[in-house]
């Protein structure tokens, strides 16, 4: 079998078979294949697309590239969650401690940024010395004693999608349903779950930016869980505005402590109610609650009670972590300069566009721009108004963190368009858009 072959079929949209993907997903990860024609079938697959069986040939190609976890040793139902990617999205930070507190067995093998959006490795580094890199043996007997690890990816677990993952982000290919499906699903399937809650994003900020391209792409994970007899549900959930009120590795931090904390602010409503959102589902799925009302009483008294913060620290302190950070938030990197972007005239937001807000973030160094780019922890954005709020004429509306004014120049025509002010009332947007259930498949 010729590659070349493989890449001329997508490339004039043809159908793959399931031997033609094995045949790239095991040549590319073993390094027969290069980056350049990977790259070139990846646009291909961009392009072009790949229907439901060439995705799930895909996903299973991926998956069995490496190390399938078999964690049936470990007591209770293990769920884990995913989100396809937003600006500002540290719900894994909030949810995954709830859950643990809660006794849902939380193996949670994540990823760094993509494109504009933000990875939990990425956040969870910003705390100082925590480890992301156990070995297996090593994220075993923490899962068991804590019934919560939070690691990336090993050179064990699906190999071809820690590559491709990274090749993606630098070659324009991340927004496609089926590379989207095939990489989250190949490596959270390799964890050993039983049970998998789906975050997925649309808006303007996410990589399926409208509704119903959001909801085909659930459907059709929740599809390859099925197919692989695993329970998999999915909200559908707006990422039109960054979700939260921080932007940024460290300030990221800080606010999953705030909300752990049990800490308001009627500008970070999303995050939480998103966040219990997940959490109740994963608690049900867990089968530690009964009903969703029931698991959302469970989260809350799991805030009041402080044992989520609780089990935050000792995750932090479990994986090298120094707590004392999150109890001294000013431990945590910080940038050395700041800068406000004002309103131009009163009114009401209509807008914080998450694309731009997350493409300034990458430009200040939040993210990466290249494979080796290295990403300063400290630096970000915190909103002090959300769509619908009420703004004043020359009155704040997101603040900037920066180290590099070279840097932060670069990035200011795209925090100041990200601003729109109405003269009108503006609603605040839903952040739950649609839940689908179990067995919702396409």
């Amino acid at each position: 079998m010729q590659f070349l072959e493989i890449l001329e079929k997508k490339r004039d949209s043809g159908r793959l078979s399931i031997a033609e993907i094995s045949f790239f997903i095991e040549g590319y990860t073993a390094g027969r294949i290069p980056d350049y024609q990977a790259s070139a079938l990846l646009m291909a697959i961009f392009l072009n697309g790949l229907d439901t069986d060439e995705t799930v040939w895909l996903t299973e190609s991926m998956l069995y590239s490496g190390l399938v976890l078999d964690l049936g040793d470990i007591a209770g139902i293990k769920v884990d969650k995913h989100s396809t990617g937003g600006v500002g999205d540290k719900t894994s930070l909030v949810i995954a401690p709830i859950c643990a507190a809660l006794g849902v067995t939380i193996p949670m093998i994540s990823g760094r940024g993509l494109g504009h959006t933000g990875g939990t490795l990425d956040k969870l580094e910003a705390i100082p010395g925590f480890d992301v890199n156990l070995d297996l043996d090593r994220y075993r007997d923490t899962l068991r004693r804590t019934g919560l690890c939070l690691i990336g990816q090993t050179k064990e677990i699906a190999p071809a999608d820690k590559k491709l993952y990274a090749l993606r982000d630098v070659t324009g290919t991340v927004a496609n349903r089926s590379l989207i499906s095939a990489s989250i699903m190949s490596k959270k399937l390799a964890e050993g779950i039983d049970g998998l809650v789906l975050d997925v994003k649309a808006g303007r900020g996410a990589f399926m930016e409208r509704l119903e391209d959001a909801e085909t792409l659930a459907r059709l994970m929740i599809s390859i869980g099925n197919r692989m007899n695993k329970r998999v549900s999915a909200l559908i959930t707006d990422m039109n505005q960054p979700l939260g009120t921080h932007i940024g590795n460290a300030l990221e931090v800080i606010e999953s402590i705030l909300v752990l904390k049990g800490e308001s602010d009627p500008h970070r409503t999303d995050l939480v109610e998103l966040s219990y959102a997940l959490a109740a589902h994963m608690i049900v799925m867990g089968d530690r609650a009964g009903s969703y009302e029931e698991a959302l009483g469970m989260v809350q008294q799991s805030i009041d009670n402080g044992s989520a913060f609780e089990k935050f620290k000792e995750i932090v302190r479990e994986q090298g972590g120094e707590d004392t950070c999150l109890d001294d938030l000013s431990l945590l990197p910080s940038a050395t300069m700041t800068c406000l972007i004002n309103a131009a005239e009163g009114g009401y937001i209509d807008s914080l566009a998450a694309l731009s807000i997350g493409r300034g973030a990458v430009l200040i160094g939040a993210g990466r721009q290249t494979l080796d780019s290295v990403i300063d922890p400290g630096v970000g954005i915190i909103l002090n108004k959300k769509i619908g709020s009420r703004v004043e004429p020359g009155e704040a509306v997101m603040e900037i963190h920066y180290n590099s004014e070279e840097k932060l120049a670069e990035a200011m025509s795209q925090f100041e368009g990200a601003i729109s002010i109405s003269k009108d009332p503006v609603p605040i947007p839903d952040v739950i858009l649609k839940v689908l259930d179990e067995g919702e498949t396409t």
